[in-house]
């Protein structure tokens, strides 16, 4: 537990994380003071109507004077030179989940992973609330959970989605119940390598006491390979590797493997949501659910209720004998390698977005021999067009803002396609965040088609 009272904090960056933050310290004693890059007036009179001095547009190390804790929000760099000045000044740095893992005394479930890990939060959610259990939601998933530390009881459980941010900034990042469902290239812009990424997502369990859980897909070498890495009992899943104490696929049942005894929890075909990765997003949850000792009925129960989460292949509605999807959450390739993996008709892809140092050739080669046409916006619109051509597709076009993309789709998709909004790209070059994507894009879908 971090001591906040007489604290001196800064605040770096004033989102849902740095306000959660800012009224955890001041409810115990602390001051706060706020700086952020943004300068809007909506900031400003956020901060003046909770009374936080602030200095926006900028920072730098005279914001240092007078601080002895730094919280820092998971958008901002943990290299950030700011930081590492205050860290050789010996100011305490710390981040909104830190201070929320330091603080509670209730059981946590941790979900990381490249890829998958909101459906998987959701979904493993309902599966212990099925079981009867009293859950808190939130972490990554845009819902933080500090600010409401106070309403959990020690027998609770807090279900946390945790990205890679977060999880370089939680000092101890103990987990009862961690889950890793893939690591594929990503966020190499801030991480610089893919070893240091897979590192970080390793935190989820290298902490663990024999008491805690380990849920691995060992389909995912990465993850695989953290099954040496803490003292956890390991629950493995996977489709395609055998399992011998974990969640694996026999004769079209999930089922829940201990050893020689097997029990069945639900068929595959019941499972509502498409695609392969859904499926192995499942029989994660159903791990998790068995650590926390949910019956597998009631598991059962809780997948066949579940409904897509939005912006992950999220129906939109159908068009002109066209249905259309909403994936705006696939900020990266791997994430829109699984969305094309889980239809089976022609699908018109629209894609594009900024650029986090990933390679586009592979994507372009992938999409040339999966979709029936592209089309691409964004910053990285220019060259995934042109790459795309290269590898061989043929309808191809070059979008100049989101309504002219699904204009163009809508023109391109025959009826009894798909058109799929999985861009592979982050959504900073046209949009304030992947969510604001998502939802102008169904926007206008039924504005130019909901007539």
């Amino acid at each position: 537990m971090i001591e906040t009272r007489g604290r001196h904090a800064l605040i770096v960056g004033y989102g849902r994380s740095g306000r959660a933050a800012a009224s955890f310290i001041a409810q115990r004693g602390g001051s706060v003071r706020v700086v952020d890059r943004a300068d809007t007036p909506e900031l400003r009179a956020e901060l003046s109507k909770a009374g936080i001095p602030a200095r926006l547009g900028g920072y730098g190390t005279g914001d240092l004077n007078g601080t002895d804790l730094i919280v820092v929000s998971p958008g901002v760099a943990w290299d950030e030179p700011l930081l590492e000045t205050a860290r050789k000044r010996g100011i305490e740095v710390t981040s909104e989940i830190d201070l929320f893992f330091r603080a509670c005394t209730s059981h946590i479930a941790g979900i990381t992973g490249t890829n998958g890990k909101t459906t998987t939060t959701a979904l493993i959610t309902e599966v212990l609330r099925a079981g009867g259990l009293r859950v808190m939601r939130g972490g990554n998933i845009g819902e933080p959970v500090l600010d409401r530390i106070d309403q959990l009881q020690p027998d609770d459980w807090v279900v946390l989605e945790l990205s890679s941010f977060q999880l370089e900034s939680i000092t101890t990042p103990r987990l009862h119940i961690g889950v890793v469902l893939n690591v594929t290239p990503d966020h190499l812009d801030r991480h610089k390598s893919f070893a240091h990424y897979v590192d970080i997502k390793a935190r989820a369990v290298t902490f663990m006491q024999p008491e805690d859980h380990a849920v691995l897909n060992v389909d995912d070498p990465a993850c695989a390979a953290m099954q040496e890495r803490g003292k956890g009992e390991v629950i493995a899943f996977g489709l395609h590797q055998p399992v011998h104490r974990g969640v694996t696929l026999v004769d079209g049942w999930i089922t829940i493997a201990h050893a020689a005894v097997k029990r069945r929890v639900l068929p595959a075909v019941d499972v509502p949501l498409p695609g392969e990765h859904n499926l192995s997003n499942v029989m994660a949850a159903v791990g998790a659910g068995d650590a926390a000792g949910v019956k597998p009925e009631r598991i059962a129960e809780a997948v066949r209720q579940f409904k897509a989460v939005e912006h992950r292949l999220e129906p939109i509605g159908t068009f002109n004998g066209v249905r259309w999807y909403n994936d705006s959450k696939a900020t990266n390739p791997d994430s829109t390698y699984k969305a094309l993996a889980a239809f089976s008709e022609p699908i018109v892809l629209i894609a594009g977005g900024r650029n986090k140092g990933i390679d586009i050739e592979p994507l372009a080669q992938v999409i040339a021999h999966r979709v029936a046409a592209l089309v691409a916006m964004g910053e990285t619109g220019e060259e995934l067009a042109r790459r795309t051509r290269d590898a061989g597709l043929a309808r191809v076009e070059r979008a100049a803002d989101l309504k002219d993309a699904v204009r163009k789709a809508a023109a391109l998709a025959a009826p009894g396609s798909v058109v799929l909004l999985s861009p592979a790209f982050t959504s900073y070059d046209m949009f304030r965040d992947y969510e604001d994507r998502g939802r102008r894009f169904k926007a206008t879908v039924f504005e130019e088609l909901g007539r």
